[in-house]
């Protein structure tokens, strides 16, 4: 049994596909399927040490990416598109997978391109409530389309499409319940935390709002807060300035990443979060925990302020547009959250009623039985 995974190589694309592999190789060890072979194409390998530890083999493709504005860019990336969907053909028919699972995103093209061509079935899952172009194309060809937001099926085929939610790996899929957690971050269980994430290459407009804020919240609160990789030595630098003799400043811990283990025991014992409305908001879900969302005002199709808006009617957030973002705001909303025990308690519960902790085994078991039902008809 073969199958295949493609995405963009973005963490919103990978990291899910990541969690179905975990759940293909859970099921395929129960069916005692010994033959078991997993593939990831895409224009990087994004993370080498999980494709390693779930036994992934990284297939590696040219793509083009084709922007909605003009850029000369588009003139050189028609041609690597063109090169990738060749290179992509030529890879999967050597392959020859049962079924492709694609995210989306252009590295993904030369993938479902070629079962589209080859007559592979292709499942596509999501994730935004605005689906993105490629897989509104792919959909129309795919065996069955799996979705993360309801608002998503009006984009797409009635017949095949499903809502399954998004697809969260393991270790992370919810908070630590041993009690360690605070010990973990070396923070006291006796004041509220806030968890602040931007994504894995964090986000700069949070990242100042939350610095320049500090000696204030953390009067009240304590902080851990992801940077990202290419913040964190400006946060760092920020930080220390301002809370120079701050009695304060253990309270606030800094990192460049959360790793599955930190992410693990933050979700553990964080009491709001502050967050873009990327596919964390699923992991957020997950964990049962109230938010602030303050989506990317930029992001194509406009997909995270629809995104922020769709969640924020579940109840189980609140949003800040970043035009509206000030620290007097940003203060005054955490505040007005943990002044109201009822409302935060009623966002904990509406946020584990929007999650969906089966969705990366459903779509999971829908590939295995696709791909056991292609391996009779050969």
């Amino acid at each position: 049994m073969k199958i295949l995974l493609t995405g963009g190589g973005t963490g919103g694309h990978f990291y899910p596909l990541i969690a179905i592999a975990e759940k293909i190789i859970e099921i395929a060890a129960k069916q005692k399927i010994v033959d078991l072979k997993l593939y990831y194409m895409s224009d990087s390998p994004y993370n080498k040490r999980l494709l390693f530890e779930n036994d992934i083999i990284f297939v590696k493709v040219p793509a083009g990416k084709m922007r909605r504005y003009f850029s000369i860019k588009n003139f050189f990336d028609f041609f690597k598109t063109a090169f990738g969907a060749l290179s992509g053909f030529i890879s999967v028919y050597f392959i020859y997978p049962d079924v492709v699972i694609s995210k989306g995103g252009y590295a993904a093209f030369p993938a479902v391109l070629a079962a589209k061509l080859l007559k592979i079935p292709v499942i596509v899952h999501e994730s935004d409530s605005s689906p993105g172009r490629l897989n509104v194309w792919t959909a129309k060809f795919a065996l069955h389309v799996a979705i993360s937001w309801p608002e998503a099926a009006e984009y797409l085929p009635k017949g095949k499409t499903v809502l399954t939610g998004q697809p969260i790996r393991n270790e992370i899929l919810h908070g630590d319940s041993s009690g360690t957690a605070h010990e973990f971050f070396k923070l006291n269980s006796d004041l509220p935390i806030i968890l602040v994430i931007g994504g894995s290459l964090g986000a700069r407009v949070i990242n100042d709002i939350v610095v320049d804020t500090l000696p204030e919240l953390l009067n009240r609160y304590q902080i851990i807060h992801q940077t990202g990789e290419k913040n964190i030595d400006e946060v760092l630098s920020r930080s220390k300035l301002l809370l120079d003799k701050n009695p304060n400043i253990s309270r606030y811990k800094t990192m460049p990443y959360l790793n599955n283990l930190a992410t693990h025991m933050a979700a553990g014992c964080a009491n709001l979060v502050i967050s873009r409305a990327g596919s964390y908001i699923f992991e957020i879900a997950s964990w049962g925990i109230p938010s602030i969302i303050i989506p990317i005002p930029s992001s194509n199709g406009d997909h995270q302020r629809k995104n922020a808006y769709n969640y924020a009617r579940t109840g189980a957030c609140e949003v800040i547009e970043e035009a509206n973002l000030s620290a007097h705001l940003f203060v005054a909303e955490i505040d007005k959250l943990f002044a109201s025990k009822e409302k935060f308690a009623k966002m904990k519960e509406n946020a584990l009623a929007f999650a969906s902790p089966l969705a990366a085994e459903k779509i999971a078991q829908s590939a295995v039985d696709i791909a056991n039902s292609h391996l009779e008809l050969i």
